[in-house]
């Protein structure tokens, strides 16, 4: 299968789906790979660490979008989508809950779109997203203490504290990998840690592994709301398989959050879990809102793309193969949580989360692929 590997274009997104070492596992299994130039040279991957690796180099999007198969990192933005055709696959991260308008596209253009984020595994996990979640979630910690700084509009918390006066509070709102992580870091540097879920076993894993370090809490209404109000930083976790992000915090409960506190809405790519939270820029990354300083970028990892990459393609080089190697359709009938991740096909929706926010029928992937 023809391969095509486009240089991102999302706003400081420096990550690449495919390293040299994956470009030249593909063509050693009979593939041809073709990269745009640049694709990885923002994290030190040159075009001729591509070529000597078999690869082809291409001058240019449109070149690499005439591939059988477009393997990314981030979703197409505007300028990509007239490159895409009817039957080709594209296999990247979609979040197609937070942007309609880019699910209409993709229905209309007949692409069969698998996302990064809703494939699962043999249990119902992500093994997809999880790499990114714990890169977010353990930056979360890192970019709330920035905010935190008055320089931010924060309110001056150290979250470590320091002798005599006690570390900030952290509330993490969500115990999957994103808070999990976060927490993680969370008690690395001292604070005082929050954790909220609807899943008992969650929490109690999380209890586990740093004994009376983090209070775990049952997530419901009235204890998102006493606790936002106490936290100094709230980092939002919340993720529901291809489905827009449940708003948890209103608008309300912010403007009763301490002034200067920061809310870290990690869940942003489904829509964020606060009425108050919009999409942000690594160049831009904080804004002030009823007295709190949010950070609503989309795509965190892309800060730490050499790390991110790396840890990306562990993950999803493997369902490529399978992909390039035995055709979607082979690839997903042996595999139903491969089928999982199939968003669009045929001019329809398949997945049923997505298709229940957008108010359309799911279509079964079987019928959508093969009809």
């Amino acid at each position: 299968m023809r391969i095509g590997v486009p240089k991102e274009i999302k706003p400081q997104e420096h990550r690449v789906a495919l390293t040299p070492a994956g470009a030249a596992r593909l063509v050693g299994s009979g593939h041809a790979v073709v990269v745009e130039s640049g694709a990885g040279a923002a994290i030190g991957y040159g075009d001729a660490d591509y070529r000597d690796a078999g690869a082809e180099l291409a001058g240019s999007a449109a070149a690499v979008y005439a591939a059988d198969l477009v393997f990314k990192v981030k979703e197409p933005l505007a300028g990509e989508i007239p490159l895409l055709r009817r039957g080709q696959v594209l296999f990247c991260y979609l979040h197609l809950a937070a942007v309609p308008e880019l699910a209409h596209a993709l229905v209309a253009r007949g692409v069969t779109a698998i996302a990064f984020e809703t494939v699962e595994d043999a249990v119902g996990r992500t093994p997809l997203l999880a790499p990114m979640s714990r890169v977010a979630g353990r930056m979360a910690v890192q970019v709330g203490m920035q905010a935190l700084e008055m320089t931010h509009g924060g309110r001056g918390v150290l979250l470590a504290g320091v002798d005599a006066v006690a570390p900030g509070r952290v509330l993490v709102v969500g115990a999957g990998e994103v808070g999990a992580n976060a927490a993680h870091i969370a008690v690395g540097v001292g604070a005082e840690v929050v954790l909220l879920d609807r899943d008992p076993e969650r929490l109690a894993s999380v209890r586990a592994r740093y004994p009376g370090r983090v209070e775990t809490l049952l997530s419901d209404p009235g204890t998102v709301a006493e606790q936002t109000a106490r936290a100094d930083l709230v980092v939002g976790a919340v993720y529901l398989h291809g489905r827009r992000a449940p708003k948890l915090i209103t608008r309300d409960l912010v403007r009763r959050m301490r002034r200067g506190a920061a809310l870290v809405d990690v869940a942003i790519d489904q829509g964020g879990i606060a009425e108050t939270s919009r999409v942000t820029r690594h160049d831009a990354p904080f804004f002030v809102e009823e007295g709190v300083v949010h950070y609503g970028v989309a795509n965190m990892p892309g800060a730490v793309a050499h790390t991110s990459t790396l840890a990306l393609e562990a993950a999803t080089l493997a369902y490529l193969e399978r992909l390039a190697g035995l055709g979607p359709g082979a690839a997903l009938a042996a595999d139903p949580g491969f089928a999982a991740g199939l968003n669009v096909a045929g001019g329809r929706i398949c997945h049923p989360g997505l298709a229940g926010d957008l108010g359309l029928p799911a279509t079964p992937w079987q019928d959508a692929l093969f009809t």
